[in-house]
């Protein structure tokens, strides 16, 4: 299974996306990048690594796995988290970025569980909801769910048998008709298989 966790810093990141990709997009990019680090700060991970490692990886699934090059796209992976994790808002992704990326980051934040809801059952709704997405906010999805499952032996055991479970009941159907995903999911599926 290919992994995708060299992007961890910008100034790693973003010699490699100049090369790759027109100095327009990285420049939009790059705009992102603020932006995400001035809302997700000193932010950490469950695992405890720096928020924007995983914002990177997002990324550099994106670009290096899956050949992704739309500037709005690419966009709304750096900022895929900021609406669900920090206090901005979408309001606050559209005045700086638009009304597109701002409407891919809306549909890959999960809501708020109504009071008393069951947090479990909130998710899953959220993520069967994905199989209406708009196209570009599943291929964000994508990136974001290959970024956390890509090391998710570093989790506890039961954890990873949960998001394994969720993985393949809504993320993996995402996948199965757009041939790059489909690939590296079934590799990734297949080498995860014990936690079926």
């Amino acid at each position: 299974m290919e992994l995708f966790t060299t992007w961890h810093t910008w100034p790693r990141t973003e010699p490699e996306l100049r090369r790759l990709l027109p100095a327009g997009t990285c420049d939009a990019v790059a705009k992102a990048v603020e932006f995400a680090i001035r809302y997700h700060g000193d932010q950490r991970r469950p695992t405890g690594a720096p928020y924007l490692e995983h914002l990177l990886e997002t990324l550099e699934v994106l670009v290096r796995g899956a050949g992704v090059t739309d500037p709005g796209v690419l966009c709304a992976a750096v900022l895929h988290d900021v609406v669900e994790d920090t206090p901005c808002t979408v309001d606050d992704v559209r005045l700086a970025f638009g009304d597109r990326v701002a409407d891919i980051v809306r549909w890959v934040t999960k809501p708020e569980p109504a009071d008393g809801a069951d947090r479990k059952a909130a998710k899953e709704s959220y993520l069967e909801s994905l199989r209406h997405a708009p196209d570009e906010a599943v291929l964000v999805k994508l990136a974001d769910r290959a970024s956390n499952v890509q090391t998710l032996r570093n989790l506890g055991q039961a954890r990873q048998r949960e998001y394994y479970a969720q993985t393949v009941r809504y993320i993996i159907p995402l996948a199965e008709p757009r041939d790059w995903w489909a690939g590296w999911y079934s590799i990734w599926r297949a080498e995860h298989q014990d936690l079926a």
